[in-house]
C-alpha cells in the first residue's frame, strides 16, 4: 500500500510520481533486505531515475513490526541524493537505532515501512502556525536538538503543548517547557507506507 498522508506545499511544483514512490520503497526494502542477511549492499540504478530522486533534501526512514516501532532514522536536511538518502536510512533504522535490536532475518517478511520525505523547514515565533498532523517540528538549542514527525501528533493523539512539550523534554532534552526559549521550526513531509 502507498499512502500520501501529506503532500508538501513546498514541493508542489515537483511532487513524487507514483513510479517514485514504488523507487523509494523497493530501494527501502531491498536495502534492508541485503543488510540484515548480510550480503552487499543493493545496488541502485540512478541513471533510471527521475530528477526529484536526485535532489537532496531530508528524509527519515521508519520500521514497524505488527505495529511496533523497530527503528526510525532519518536526516532534516540533505546532504545526498534522495534514493540515497533512503538506501542510508533503512540500513540504519533497521541496524543501528540504538533504541532497538537489529531486525532480524525471521523479522524481514514482518516489517512494514514507512518513508517521510521532508520539505524544507521554516523558522516560526508564534506556535499556533503548527498545525497538528500536518507539521512536524524541529527545537533547537545549542547543540541540542529534537524532532517529532507530522504523524506524531496524529499518532498520539497530542495537543500542540504536549507535542512541543515532549519533543523539548524527551527528544532535544530541554525540559517540558524549554521550547519557550528555543528555536523552533516546523515542516511537512510526503509519507510513503508499504506492506509486504
Amino acid at each position: 500500500m502507498i499512502s500520501d498522508i501529506t503532500t508538501p506545499s513546498t514541493d508542489s511544483s515537483n511532487p513524487l510520481s507514483e513510479t517514485d514512490k514504488q523507487t523509494l520503497l523497493d530501494i527501502a526494502r531491498e536495502s534492508i533486505h541485503s543488510a540484515v542477511l548480510g550480503g552487499k549492499k543493493f545496488k541502485v540504478t540512478p541513471d533510471e531515475y527521475s530528477d526529484i530522486l536526485k535532489t537532496t533534501c531530508g528524509a527519515f526512514v521508519t520500521l514497524h513490526n505488527k505495529g511496533k516501532l523497530r527503528g526510525c532514522l532519518g536526516r532534516m536536511t540533505g546532504d545526498l541524493p534522495l534514493y540515497k538518502m533512503i538506501q542510508e536510512m533503512a540500513i540504519s533504522a533497521s541496524l543501528y537505532d540504538y533504541r532497538f535490536t537489529p531486525i532480524g532475518p525471521d523479522e524481514l517478511s514482518k516489517i512494514d515501512i514507512e518513508i517521510s520525505v521532508l520539505s524544507p523547514m521554516t523558522r516560526i515565533d508564534d506556535i499556533t502556525e503548527i498545525e497538528l498532523g500536518k507539521h512536524g517540528i524541529f527545537i533547537q538549542k545549542g547543540v541540542d536538538s529534537g524532532v517529532f514527525l507530522p504523524q506524531v501528533a496524529t499518532e498520539t493523539g497530542w495537543s500542540r503543548e504536549d507535542f512541543l512539550g515532549h519533543c523539548s523534554r524527551d527528544k532535544a532534552g530541554l525540559g517540558w517547557t524549554g521550547w519557550k526559549s528555543a528555536d523552533v521550526y516546523i515542516f511537512t513531509a510526503t509519507i510513503l507506507t508499504s506492506g509486504d
